[in-house]
């Protein structure tokens, strides 16, 4: 089993796959993040693999979508077997995903690095919607690192 599984069954399953702002192109971009910043945090990267592919699975479009989160947890538990995950990791990664749109730095739970690095991870692709990505928002020196590099390459 692998990351695969899930790929394969969003291609079949997932309507917001093809969409320009939250589909695949997005997940891509996301697990990108993820591996940029993961090594620096000891984030569990199959946990941080996973949820870049399955985060906002369950948006029912492009805009405001609350819940979102919590409804891809919720397809995650009722999918149990697409993850290659221990349950330990698996918890993890529900978690990850169903809080990913309200958690904010100074949570307790932003003092996972894996759950850090998931949500950066997302939150600094912001910049796909033309909102510039705020430092303030992030968990990881290194994610807050990117996007200082990321904003002064726009202003060239």
């Amino acid at each position: 089993m692998s990351i695969q599984r899930l790929k394969d069954y969003a291609y079949d399953n997932f309507m917001i796959l093809n969409s320009p702002v939250h589909g695949i192109a997005h997940w891509d971009r996301v697990w990108s993040y993820g591996q940029a910043i993961g090594w620096s945090e000891d984030a569990d990267m199959k946990v941080i693999e996973y949820f870049a592919y399955l985060h906002d699975c369950k948006r029912y479009d492009d805009g405001l979508d609350p819940g979102h989160g919590g409804r891809s947890g919720i397809f995650a538990k009722n999918n149990r077997e697409l993850f290659d995950l221990s349950d330990s990791q698996f918890k993890q990664l529900v978690r990850a995903v169903s809080g990913h749109t309200d958690a904010m730095p100074g949570c307790k739970a932003g003092e996972d690095p894996t759950l850090a690095v998931c949500w950066d991870s997302d939150r600094l692709d912001i910049d796909r919607l033309g909102i510039t990505v705020d430092p303030r928002y992030l968990f990881t020196d290194m994610a807050r690192e990117l996007a200082y590099i990321k904003h002064e390459s726009e202003e060239y």
